[in-house]
């Protein structure tokens, strides 16, 4: 039977999972799970938290918050080379429960605290990102999503919507609010070694198939398969991402014919203006931006 260490973070959807920890906590017991755990104090604390854990010889790191959090403890269980070093357990107690939905983890706390200590594994991909945060190249792993552009402008208009209210009523909000005044953008996509210029709306890394609180934005990524599926949208107008918006909960979106979606090793994105990155709902930074993928690189406990 595995002892885990459990980060929690207190603040998550505005404040929620602070109030609920004792119940999950006695739930986790009730299923038989010896733990100890941390709270977070701050942005970046997980990962602290999560590298600390594994110092100590935990074997079993179970993130409980949002897909922000969950970030936090996976770049903290991951070595320098992106490999992990212990088992990763998500219960979600967050808004968009992107991950979990994305490895058929129950979103809901309940039933996600019942997986313990009696689960099995997956060894699944992460993504990692160099990117710009000011004058500095920082890298970042992510284990579902990343992106350039419009959504990450979203991310930043809906931040304090995106940490209360729960699946994609906050990113449809943004979408119409940022939609009026976004401008695309100017770039310089490396696929694989093959270069192109465009001009783009927004550039999507996944390594699962969700994002924005539910949305089915790369239907058929598998985030086993060594492999990262990237979704380019290209010189869209506003009524034509409006349209693909529709659909994007069913994933029809990928045939308008200005979306190209392809299986990536690496993409990189260069480009003269100001284009923001998120990286699993986080706003991080900006291009350039550099994503590769890391086969098999961390254990998940399903």
């Amino acid at each position: 039977m595995t002892h885990a260490k459990v980060i929690v973070n207190p603040v998550a959807r505005g404040g929620v999972t602070g109030k609920r920890w004792p119940h999950i906590s006695k739930l986790l017991r009730d299923a038989g799970l010896t733990f100890d755990y941390d709270f977070t104090q701050g942005v970046g604390h997980g990962i602290e938290l999560a590298s600390e854990a594994v110092a100590s010889g935990y074997e079993l790191v179970i993130a409980v918050g949002g897909d922000g959090t969950v970030n936090e403890v996976v770049n903290g269980l991951v070595d320098e080379r992106g490999k992990g070093r212990a088992t990763l357990g998500i219960i979600s107690s967050g808004v968009g429960s992107d991950a979990a939905r994305s490895l058929g983890i129950p979103q809901e706390y309940a039933p996600a605290c019942r997986l313990f200590p009696n689960f099995k594994t997956a060894a699944i991909d992460l993504g990692a990102v160099e990117y710009m945060m000011g004058d500095e190249k920082v890298r970042r792993f992510f284990i579902n999503t990343a992106g350039l552009g419009f959504d990450a402008a979203v991310v930043k208009r809906t931040h304090g919507l995106i940490k209360v209210i729960r699946g994609t009523i906050p990113y449809a909000l943004g979408l119409v609010t940022v939609l009026a005044t976004y401008r695309n953008k100017d770039v310089v996509i490396n696929i694989d070694g093959a270069t192109q210029e465009q001009r783009v709306f927004s550039v999507v890394v996944n390594n699962g198939r969700y994002f924005g609180g539910g949305m089915k934005i790369a239907p058929d990524a598998d985030p086993c398969d060594g492999f990262l599926d990237a979704l380019i949208i290209g010189d869209a107008g506003k009524s034509e991402v409006l349209l693909a918006f529709l659909k994007v909960y069913k994933g029809t979106h990928i045939n308008h014919p200005k979306l190209r979606l392809c299986q990536v090793k690496s993409i990189e994105v260069n480009t003269t203006e100001r284009m923001l990155l998120h990286v699993d709902g986080e706003l991080l930074g900006q291009a350039p931006a550099k994503f590769q993928v890391h086969p098999a690189a961390l254990t998940v406990a399903i």
